[in-house]
């Protein structure tokens, strides 16, 4: 798969899975994501764990996404590895906010910040039938 076709595939979908590290382990959260141009942005709360990450100057992170049918196990997989900063614009964060509503979160917290995820490299697996 392309990058062009990954990423494309990236857009069609709201929900994927960040993965960084946190006290010198893996950590895995489910986020809702959405492209801006190439980069994928996620609303994060300021206390979060991947926005502690994030500042001052970025970290490495993993973010995967697919689309799987549950019965056939036929779909597609996208993997992205890339720098993730925090977007610290006042006017990037409004937009965000507009574009995108994060689904329900844990103790209330306000979801006010956002991270932004540059992808390189980006791979991803068509899931096909046996033919």
């Amino acid at each position: 798969m392309t990058r062009t076709e990954a990423l494309a595939l990236l857009g069609e979908v709201s929900l994927g899975r960040v993965v960084f590290t946190q006290r010198a382990l893996p950590a895995v959260r489910p986020v809702d994501h959405l492209l801006d141009g190439d980069d994928i942005v996620v609303r994060t709360y300021d206390s979060s764990a991947l926005l502690g990450q994030a500042r001052p100057h970025g970290a490495v992170v993993a973010y995967q996404a697919d689309a799987l049918d549950p019965v056939t196990h036929l779909g597609w997989s996208v993997v992205v590895t890339g720098y993730c900063r925090p977007v610290t614009g006042p006017a990037d964060l409004a937009r965000y906010a507009r574009l995108l509503q994060p689904w329900p979160r844990l103790s209330g917290q306000v979801m006010d910040r956002a991270v932004r995820i540059g992808p390189h490299p980006v791979g991803g697996v068509r899931l096909v039938a046996a033919g």
